[in-house]
């Protein structure tokens, strides 16, 4: 092998094909690229429940790791369909996810225990895998003792638990439906098609450009929080009726998050902390590590940037880098300006001004992640939220009339 064949096989091995190198998801790639790391994945879970395990799992995470990007940049889940590039984003997310869960499992030194169990139910080490493997903010773990949940105010009768988890998924589906119809009606010229285009409208001037850029990332806020809302709904039922877990299990995943009356209100309670554990693997060891409390807070916050990077990356590749990093790690900078005032003042940060300060901050760099959402061409992606087409048209009509105000207000 040449010296120049060895200077470029890191790259070589860690390219990101495009979609069209790819190998379409039949039975050949299920059983060869997709199976393997997902089936390590329930292992590695498994092993870190037994004593003894750790010197097995540090020799199996670099192997895994490598199966886990093998299979989310070499599988193309789209069927032929540009459109939809969310499903291979969908998975290269859910790989990233894998191989960071694991890396905390490598590093555990004691063996993970759980204390919440369904009522009736006798231990079962397959069933605790399972269970840790899926339950992502570690409900009825020892890991996530620190970990605030909602209020849950949903009902307590099962029948009735699973009909509210239904309609309730049905409902944010429909949300999220009318809000892509709504983002796309602003500038079909380029929120429909995959090369994707900006929020910021160049030729308006500053203001109006402005107030259209907030309305949109508004718009979009809503949009993830209402399919974040119904992937969790479809979970809670999958888990309820299938693996028959207790509703408890499934403790609500937002607080009213508009209601937050600081950023750290806001990202460490309100918000979904679905997430946190591998944000905090990937930056906020690290960095807290090396400077503080501070550098676990920013660190957290860039590890979210990464694994939204991953998102824009994954869909178009041409984007910049630094918008995910920057707009994530500015919030994690805000975090730190109130603990700032908090120890200048004497005083935490709350109240209306609060709530102003919070969705301020939210709202500018809020703006920088959804303009590269859009610059990747995320909103152009085919739609799964079909229970909001017969509504398309009037959606179209009032979106359309207003963003032309919009315009007419700028001339």
């Amino acid at each position: 092998m040449s010296w120049t064949s060895l200077l470029t096989l890191p790259t070589d091995i860690f390219r990101v094909p495009p979609v069209s190198e790819r190998l379409p998801f039949n039975g050949y790639t299920l059983l060869a690229y997709t199976l393997p790391p997902c089936l390590a994945y329930l292992v590695v879970a498994l092993l870190v429940i037994l004593p003894g395990t750790r010197m097995l799992r540090i020799a199996l995470w670099p192997l895994i790791t490598l199966l886990a990007f093998r299979a989310a940049v070499y599988v193309d889940f789209t069927g032929g369909n540009p459109q939809r590039t969310v499903l291979n984003l969908d998975f290269a997310l859910l790989m990233f996810s894998f191989v960071i869960r694991m890396l905390e499992w490598t590093l555990q030194k004691d063996p993970l225990k759980r204390h919440l169990r369904p009522s009736g139910s006798s231990p079962s080490i397959l069933m605790d895998a399972l269970d840790l493997s899926t339950n992502l903010r570690g409900v009825g773990w020892n890991w996530s003792k620190s970990l605030r949940f909602p209020p849950d105010k949903r009902p307590t009768s099962r029948l009735w638990f699973i009909i509210y988890i239904l309609l309730s998924a049905w409902f944010h589906r429909f949300v999220c439906g009318v809000i892509h119809l709504a983002v796309q009606a602003f500038s079909p010229e380029t929120f429909t098609v995959l090369s994707g285009g900006t929020i910021f409208d160049a030729t308006l001037p500053p203001l109006i450009r402005y107030i259209r850029s907030s309305i949109l990332s508004v718009l979009v806020a809503f949009a993830i929080y209402a399919v974040m809302q119904m992937n969790y709904d479809i979970g809670t039922f999958f888990g309820v009726t299938v693996l028959q877990q207790d509703p408890a299990q499934w403790p609500p995943v937002f607080d009213k998050p508009w209601k937050a009356d600081s950023l750290r209100d806001f990202w460490g309670y309100r918000w979904h902390q679905l997430f946190r554990r591998t944000f905090i693997v990937v930056g906020g060891w690290p960095l807290g590590s090396l400077f503080g409390h501070m550098g676990y807070v920013v660190g957290t916050f860039l590890g979210s940037g990464i694994y939204h990077n991953i998102v824009v990356v994954m869909i178009n590749q041409n984007v910049e880098w630094w918008c995910m990093i920057l707009s994530f790690g500015m919030m994690g900078v805000g975090i730190v300006f109130e603990h700032v005032f908090t120890r200048m003042t004497g005083r935490q940060v709350g109240g209306l001004m609060g709530r102003v300060w919070t969705m301020a901050w939210l709202l500018v760099w809020g703006s920088v992640m959804v303009d590269g959402f859009a610059r990747a061409g995320m909103f152009a992606s085919a739609s799964v939220f079909e229970t909001a087409v017969p509504v398309k048209g009037i959606v179209d009509y009032y979106v359309t009339g207003f963003d032309g105000w919009l315009k007419a207000c700028a001339s």
